[in-house]
């Protein structure tokens, strides 16, 4: 800090000062300290040094403040959630401070403050002498001291670090209450030395800072009582005014406090000490007397200097102690509705090394040092995602745990825009199922949650390696109920595996088709038979790239419970926030960035910490990521199983709906710029949920109207979103494969014959032929190139010859007309026509006949 109203009495105090202590060096040493230490040990020359070699440079540091996490309101500007401290302090500056409150603090603590250079020779050496005698221990320090007895307090302190275990709180509690006992020490020789010390460290900061700016220290870094520290606080939490409006009274009573701050403090109503007798003192039922005692005499030497008039001494003094406590509210419990996203940017800050290598170390730094962290969080979004959530999910339906959590994050950069949950935040551990501190939306390493069962949202990955291994979403698979063999190439957990054992919605015993169809409607054994075709540990091996860990540890997915259920239809416990990330790398055209909170930290100094930037890697093609964007765009399409969550504002999204056991539920929803995804369900236990209302809605469909509000507070904050990429040409094509013939084949061969082939198969009516009756006399289409899966109709034989059209030939030449008669298929009766002869009439007529059957013809002439 600069010098400034550096007065030349204070200069000149300081050179007395200098000078004097050779005097007190000489004197005090000599004829007090010597024979003190040479009890302890001490030879006379080296006390005489003592003063000489005690460090001579102090400097201060940044004193505990709170550190204040924020949001982004909807004005673009910040809005504070919550503040995280050891000690409740708020820097203020010079002028932000009451006059009348210098005026006590002076008065009662050091009335020659602007007159000394840091040190009152007369009274230390009175308060040496009394101490050595043991006729007092007061310590006779002035501003300048008591403000590097504060320093060195809160050095000492900021060095303690809070460590894990049982007994972990105890002993820093421990800890930094031995920083003030040392610092304070003013009995013995260590009193003595410590007392020297001070008085060096308080000549050298009175020629480094300005009066004004230590006494404004001083009152910044004073302990006011329990975790209150600084006027600015003290003024606030006392008496729930600001320092620059505090009364004389008010500032006669705080200044009294910093006396002796934990007897002397009165938001104790049960009293701060006890007197001989084991009685409470200090207290509302005594009037804080303690306190109002030495508020007098703060007030007594403020008239005594002239501070003030007889006519406020005497409002002042007369007046009762009327604490007006304004308890600072700290942790993520402050933050309201926004509580489990702070939860969740806490465990963030705690688990990476932004803030120190150790958790110690940035425990420290998130309570003590300051900071101003800015997060991710949009009021734009997170307050409607909170009403969306709130007006439909209560905190506890039927004590059976459901529970819902929704998650909007933006795929460009992996930033968490909004986290919201049906529960109250409750750090502590209760068994109200309305309160919880569990953050839903992560994962245990950041918010202590264990992940929920995702459903056929986990069917994602199915679909990106089927692409990923060239196949088509208008390939024709399979979809029937059947038993299937699967590979698993991690865990072995392949085998046999039937369909029906899980089945489909409403029982559906399945049909062919393809990817497109199958994720639309979610087919459960349509994606069965895809991942038939793929191999399990691919496909989790999928999850993995894409951001998707076990929540409970942070464990591979494919390193356990790979079985086909598992893989294909999301049995595992996935968070809310992995699954919104992988989804945003759809929509982020293959692109994953890992999730993100903090956007900015800024210390105490206005300097600008390094903060995880985004961590966005390529892990598949964009041509995949199309494909599977033009896929997902049915489900929320009309028809589709996610048709209730589309927003229909105009903005494109893809997405994919979930459920599990009708225990849980989710939605999954994304623009290109905004994933939303929900989780409605049990949060413990397997209690079905399914057919049960609140507020007019089945719960298993709250999901849809949560993920919808949701995305759409998104798409109107962040101005929509763009069209999705054309899907890749050879990923949609059509595949094509040979029909063979099955004419002349039993029904059941030519079933068998076109199945085992990839071919669906119905069988028509029976059709006259010359077949023999109940074999295939027709197939359509017929034998030759056709997509795959593509229907065949075979047609059985009556066992009728097939009727034929007898063409007309009457007036034709004989010749002509036994030509078109047999080409038609029939045999010619001539009755003697002979080639250049004129037909005059024919039997059958023209019309229908059994093929083969004969023709009699007539000529002219020949009656």
């Amino acid at each position: 800090m600069p010098q400034k109203n550096r007065t030349a009495s204070g200069v000149l105090g300081g050179l007395l000062g200098l000078v004097g202590l050779s005097a007190v060096a000489g004197i005090l040493i000599t004829a007090t300290v010597t024979p003190a230490l040479a009890v302890a040990g001490a030879a006379g020359s080296s006390a005489l040094d003592l003063f000489e070699n005690l460090p001579s440079y102090l400097k201060p540091d940044e004193p505990m403040e709170p550190s204040t996490v924020y949001a982004t309101g909807a004005d673009g500007n910040p809005v504070e959630l919550a503040s995280f401290f050891d000690q409740n302090r708020q820097q203020v500056e010079f002028d932000q401070i009451s006059p009348v409150m210098y005026d006590a603090i002076l008065s009662s603590e050091d009335k020659s403050y602007y007159e000394h250079g840091g040190v009152n020779i007369g009274a230390t050496v009175k308060a040496v002498i009394d101490n050595l005698r043991g006729t007092s221990s007061r310590g006779a320090s002035t501003i300048s001291q008591q403000y590097v007895k504060n320093v060195l307090v809160q050095q000492c302190e900021q060095g303690v670090l809070l460590g894990e275990g049982e007994d972990a709180q105890q002993k820093y509690e421990d800890e930094t209450a031995q920083c003030w006992l040392d610092a304070t020490n003013a009995t013995g020789t260590d009193g003595i030395e410590r007392k020297l010390q001070e008085m060096r460290y308080a000549i050298q900061i009175e020629k480094d800072y300005s009066k004004n700016e230590i006494l404004l220290g001083y009152l910044n870094i004073a302990s006011f009582g329990g975790t209150v520290y600084g006027i600015e606080a003290a003024a606030s939490y006392y008496f729930n005014t600001s320092a620059a409006n505090l009364t004389v009274a008010q500032a006669a009573t705080l200044a009294g406090i910093v006396q002796n701050p934990n007897t002397f403090r009165i938001d104790l109503k049960d009293g701060t000490t006890t007197n001989d007798a084991g009685e409470a003192v200090n207290g509302e039922a005594d009037g804080w007397s303690l306190t109002k005692d030495r508020r007098h005499y703060v007030l007594t030497r403020m008239l005594a200097d002239g501070k003030i008039t007889q006519a406020q001494f005497d409002e002042a003094d007369a007046s009762d102690i009327v604490p007006n406590i304004n308890a600072p509210t700290q942790g993520c419990g402050a933050a309201g509705n926004n509580a489990y996203f702070c939860q969740y940017v806490k465990s963030l800050l705690l688990e990476d090394d932004t803030l120190g290598d150790s958790r110690a170390e940035r425990t420290r730094a998130l309570q003590r040092d300051g900071l101003q962290i800015y997060t991710s969080l949009d009021l734009r979004i997170q307050d409607p995602a909170v009403a969306a959530l709130k007006d439909r999910v209560p905190p506890n339906f039927d004590n059976q745990y459901f529970g819902a959590a929704g998650v909007t994050v933006e795929p460009a950069t992996g930033r968490v825009l909004a986290m919201t949950q049906n529960t109250e935040f409750r750090e502590t551990n209760t068994d109200d199922q309305a309160y919880s501190s569990l953050v839903y939306a992560s994962d245990n390493a950041h918010g202590g949650s264990g992940g929920f069962p995702v459903g056929s949202a986990y069917k994602l990955f199915t679909l990106i390696d089927w692409l990923e291994k060239g196949h088509s979403v208008n390939e024709n698979v399979n979809g029937n109920n059947q038993v299937l063999t699967m590979t698993d190439s991690c865990t072995g957990e392949g085998g046999r595996f039937d369909t029906k054992s899980v089945g489909n919605f409403r029982d559906a015993p399945g049909y062919r088709g393809t990817p497109m169809v199958f994720t639309r409607n979610s087919l459960n054994s349509g994606y069965f038979a895809m991942a038939a075709k793929l191999d399990l540990c691919e496909i989790n091996k999928v999850a993995d790239r894409m951001g998707v860990t076990i929540a409970k540890d942070g464990s591979k997915t494919y390193e356990k419970e790979n079985g086909p259920f598992a893989s294909v239809l999301g049995s595992k416990f996935i968070s809310p926030l992995a699954m919104a990330g992988a989804y945003a790398t759809v929509a982020n055209k293959g692109v994953y960035c890992a999730p993100r909170a903090v956007d900015k930290i800024v210390n105490q100094k206005g300097e600008e910490l390094d903060v995880p930037q985004a961590d966005c890697s390529q892990v598949i093609t964009p041509e995949v990521a199309a494909t599977a964007a033009y896929a997902l765009q049915g489900v929320m399409a009309s028809g589709g199983t996610g048709t209730q969550a589309n927003p229909w504002d105009g903005t494109p999204v893809i997405g994919k709906t979930g459920s599990h056991n009708k225990i849980t539920t989710m939605m999954i929803e994304s623009s290109t710029k905004a994933t939303t995804a929900v989780f409605v369900g049990r949060t413990q236990g397997d209690a079905n949920m399914w057919g049960y209302m609140y507020n007019g809605n089945l719960l298993e469909n709250i999901r849809y109207l949560v993920a919808r509000d949701m995305q759409s507070a998104a798409n109107q904050a962040l101005g929509g979103g763009d069209a999705f990429p054309q899907p890749d040409k050879n990923l949609t094509r059509q595949i094509y494969v040979n029909l063979p013939s099955v004419v002349g084949m039993s029904i059941d061969e030519a079933t068998n014959t076109l199945r085992n082939a990839g071919f669906s198969v119905t069988v028509g009516a029976a059709v006259d032929s010359d077949v023999a009756k109940d074999l295939i006399a027709e197939q359509s289409p017929g034998a030759g190139r056709v997509t795959t899966g593509t229907t065949v109709t075979i047609s059985p034989s009556s066992g009728t010859p097939k009727a034929a059209a007898v063409p007309n030939v009457v007036g034709s030449k004989f010749a002509q007309a036994k030509k078109a008669i047999e080409d038609a298929g029939f045999s010619v009766d001539a009755n003697g026509c002979k080639n250049g002869d004129d037909v005059a009439a024919q039997n059958p007529a023209s019309g229908d006949a059994p093929a083969g059957s004969t023709v009699a013809v007539r000529c002219a002439g020949n009656d």
